[in-house]
């Protein structure tokens, strides 16, 4: 088992090892006192992985409860949010239990969000699922449902206690599903990690899913810690979600995160490139891509982007802080007033 320490505020370890779900209550014990745990998992996941999680859960003193989803980006929303937390009422979960997150960025996030409005915070632990949950979206404290006007746009800064990552779980994905957590781990490449972008490009980071799980949390780490709220260097890793996110949201999330965030990182390079404030072209960028079965072309016009893209939360106030590349591994933040950033996404959008 591989044990990544994350330092924020509130600590945690990131435990990755094929097998560990069937531990998973065993692993939690070490970092909370057995309690009522209240697991929230979606309607693909639930079948497949709940009452293994459970049985471990049992095993360990913790007593489970389940609250179960409809599949999908379309529950990310505040009535579903609302359910849960009336779930956790209807349960009677207190402050001294746990919230457990299974399966992917979206039971993460609204999970999380769930534990960290319920009774003003409680824990919560992550097991994640999907590759991209496990690479990305588990690690970080990030929790938030979405809203019509854009995606994440109710939220909280919530750390969970633990994250345990069983890459066997990953085997159940389809093609899709493991594309989209290329396509983070491919933006994790570009901004920090040069050798993790070659292996993307290659595909040589599926010959170990849990050595690639672990290069892209230590490369999350690194901006996580000390910048836990997202005001500093921790915006790069937003890079290709500008554009991305807005294009996920026209797409009425028929693209999923990955293909938007891909379609994303490439339109941001270019952009960035021929304002003369990005150095890496767009086609290695597009060669990762194509690598890991991505899109690249963006099928909406720049004035529909530029439209959502400006409700993002990454706005404060006329300017739009974006990702750029120097060199691959070698990322920096460009702030743009909102004539730059209109340029921009028409110059990256409107290849």
């Amino acid at each position: 088992m591989i044990t990544v320490p994350i330092g924020t505020k509130s600590p945690y370890p990131v435990l990755i090892g094929e097998g560990i779900l069937d531990s998973a209550g065993r692993l939690l014990a070490d970092v909370h006192a057995p309690c009522r745990a209240a697991v929230v998992t979606d309607s693909n996941v639930a079948p497949l992985y709940a009452p293994r999680l459970e049985a471990s859960l049992r095993q360990s003193g913790f007593t489970p409860c389940r609250f179960t989803f409809p599949a999908g980006e379309a529950s990310k929303q505040l009535s579903t949010f609302s359910d849960a937390v009336r779930f956790l009422a209807g349960n009677g979960v207190t402050r001294a239990d746990l919230v457990i997150t299974l399966g992917g960025g979206v039971a993460g996030d609204l999970g999380g969000f769930a534990a960290a409005c319920w009774q003003r915070g409680i824990s919560f632990a992550q097991v994640p699922t999907s590759l991209l949950c496990a690479v990305d979206a588990s690690v970080g404290g990030k929790t938030a449902v979405d809203l019509p006007e854009g995606k994440n746009l109710v939220g909280a800064f919530h750390q969970p206690c633990a994250v345990i990552c069983d890459p066997g779980t990953f085997q159940t994905l389809d093609s899709l599903r493991m594309a989209d957590g290329a396509a983070e781990s491919v933006k994790h490449g570009l901004i920090a990690d040069a050798g993790l972008f070659s292996d993307m490009k290659s595909g040589a980071w599926r010959q170990d899913l849990s050595r690639t799980v672990e290069r892209n949390v230590l490369v999350k780490r690194a901006f996580v810690v000390g910048d836990e709220h997202d005001r500093g260097q921790r915006q790069l890793l937003n890079f290709g979600h500008t554009i991305g996110h807005a294009v996920e949201a026209l797409s009425d999330y028929q693209l999923s995160h990955g293909q938007a965030v891909a379609i994303g990182m490439a339109a941001e390079t270019r952009a960035a490139r021929r304002m003369g404030f990005g150095s890496v072209h767009e086609d290695e960028v597009i060669e990762a891509l194509d690598a890991a079965g991505l899109p690249h072309v963006c099928p909406f016009s720049s004035a529909e982007v530029e439209a959502v893209a400006l409700g993002d939360k990454k706005r404060a106030g006329d300017t739009i802080t974006v990702g750029a590349l120097r060199a691959v591994g070698e990322g920096f933040l460009e702030k743009l007033d909102l004539a730059s950033f209109r340029r921009f996404v028409a110059l990256g959008v409107d290849a």
